[in-house]
């Protein structure tokens, strides 16, 4: 299968005032990240509060992303949800529209506690559109499925016909490197954490990623990439040390899925808020944010339109 070169962006869900999804906004969203370097996006997963929308929303966004997606843009959908036949029938979905690929990540209820219950709850996934590459999305923070992804790899080998790798994001770059070495590298693994980036491009030769502030950070991400290959390594530290600066921002507001969504707004993007159970920024928060942003000159180096 195909291996992701470069980097895709985790986007957010954006939302009307009355909390309904709002399409509209998708088509500039999709431009930006194109404009700024991004190679495709992962919807519906954690920072588009996928959990948190309806299988009928999560599908329409699909339809939107892909209508309205840049030539070789690709469209990865998560579909993973607490009902593996809801997440069947959106893999389903996913391939009709003309997706690129799909991914789901282990249900948060119930947990997952063994590698076979993980394999198993992938397989009847990915099943539902076999004519797409499936990622696994590690993500153990979120569902507690702190299982090893290499005993994972060992298992879900040659079972999944169309099983193409794995969304790693999680903080074991030793781990992240052995799955990429399983079988003399036969499966994409997908580097998931911003903040490491540059420390997995020099010990593990990250080759693709999947992003969550690419959002707003996606071209100084792209261009700690462009200076390691070109063995600028200086400059490749002080991309990294920025997007870390940033990433120290959104962590004083909840992080990327709350904090992370208002910079959007602030940059001119405004997607709403967020779903509950997310405590959203009161508009002191923002002001003090933004304030935080100014200081480290964000709205100099960040995306632009």
């Amino acid at each position: 299968m195909e291996k992701i070169q470069g980097l895709l962006v985790a986007p957010f869900t954006p939302f009307h005032k009355n909390g309904e999804v709002n399409y509209e906004p998708i088509a500039r969203y999709a431009a930006m990240l194109h404009k700024n370097g991004l190679k495709g996006v992962f919807i519906n997963g954690s920072s588009g509060e996928g959990y948190m929308l309806s299988d009928e929303e999560r599908m329409r966004l699909a339809e939107k992303w892909v209508e309205v997606a840049p030539k070789d843009f690709k469209i990865i959908v998560h579909v993973g949800s607490t009902c593996v036949r809801s997440s069947r029938q959106l893999a389903e979905h996913a391939a009709k529209i003309g997706a690129w690929g799909i991914g789901a990540m282990a249900s948060p209820f119930p947990k997952v506690g063994r590698v076979e219950e993980l394999v198993k709850y992938c397989e009847e996934i990915a099943a539902g559109a076999p004519s797409l590459p499936f990622y696994y999305y590690h993500i153990p923070v979120f569902n507690g499925a702190y299982l090893s992804m290499v005993e994972f790899l060992e298992a879900v080998d040659g079972r999944i016909p169309n099983f193409a790798g794995i969304k790693y994001t999680y903080e074991s770059l030793y781990e992240y490197n052995q799955c990429k070495l399983y079988k003399g590298g036969k499966y994409d693994l997908l580097h998931g954490q911003d903040e490491t980036l540059l420390a997995g491009l020099a010990a593990c030769d990250v080759q693709g990623g999947i992003s969550g502030t690419a959002n707003y950070c996606g071209n100084v991400l792209v261009g700690v990439i462009e200076a390691f290959r070109a063995g600028n390594l200086d400059k490749a530290r002080e991309l990294q040390n920025y997007n870390q600066e940033v990433i120290n921002v959104i962590c004083r507001y909840r992080g990327n899925i709350v904090g992370g969504k208002r910079i959007m707004k602030l940059m001119g993007l405004d997607l709403g808020e967020n779903r509950t159970p997310f405590r959203n920024m009161t508009a002191e928060e923002e002001a003090q944010m933004k304030k935080e942003l100014e200081a480290i000159n964000f709205f100099a180096k960040g995306n632009t339109f």
